[in-house]
């Protein structure tokens, strides 16, 4: 009986120790986004250069079908990492989640204070956001509803 309790113990653990795979590579995509944004973020406010991140309309990529891609417009050409133009994982949606209607980019700087922004992505039924408040670092959060 003891033997039995204990099998069924480390069963409910190794069960509450697994992740849900979609989760971690959603979760990935946004602290790798939220990294680029804030880097095109300070660039935008050390050049003085309006910098806006936009979403791309998919395109078909050869090894999956369609991918949702991004550009960065109005950072200068030396900006290596900037040059991300798509997610990690080619399923990947995006939303963008802002204040005004017809929102098909977010602005970057060069001011200081920006209006609040949010970014949703979501994979199968997982949905992650990535948010600034305008002031604070871009942050990535569980998603609200939009």
């Amino acid at each position: 009986m003891v033997v039995v309790a204990i099998v069924a113990i480390g069963v409910a653990v190794a069960t509450l120790a697994l992740r849900d795979p979609a989760r971690e590579r959603l979760e990935r995509d946004a602290a790798r986004l939220a990294a680029l944004l804030e880097m095109a973020r300070a660039e935008s406010r050390a050049s003085g250069w309006a910098v806006q991140w936009a979403l791309v309309s998919e395109v078909a990529d050869p090894g999956s079908g369609s991918a949702q891609r991004f550009r960065f417009v109005g950072v200068s050409q030396g900006s290596g990492g900037l040059k991300a133009d798509r997610f990690l994982d080619p399923d990947v949606r995006v939303q963008l989640i802002a204040a005004g209607r017809g929102v098909t980019a977010l602005r970057l700087g060069p001011e200081a204070v920006l209006t609040p922004q949010r970014v949703q992505l979501a994979l199968g039924d997982v949905r992650i956001d990535v948010r600034s408040d305008g002031v604070e670092a871009f942050e990535v959060r569980d998603a609200e509803a939009p």
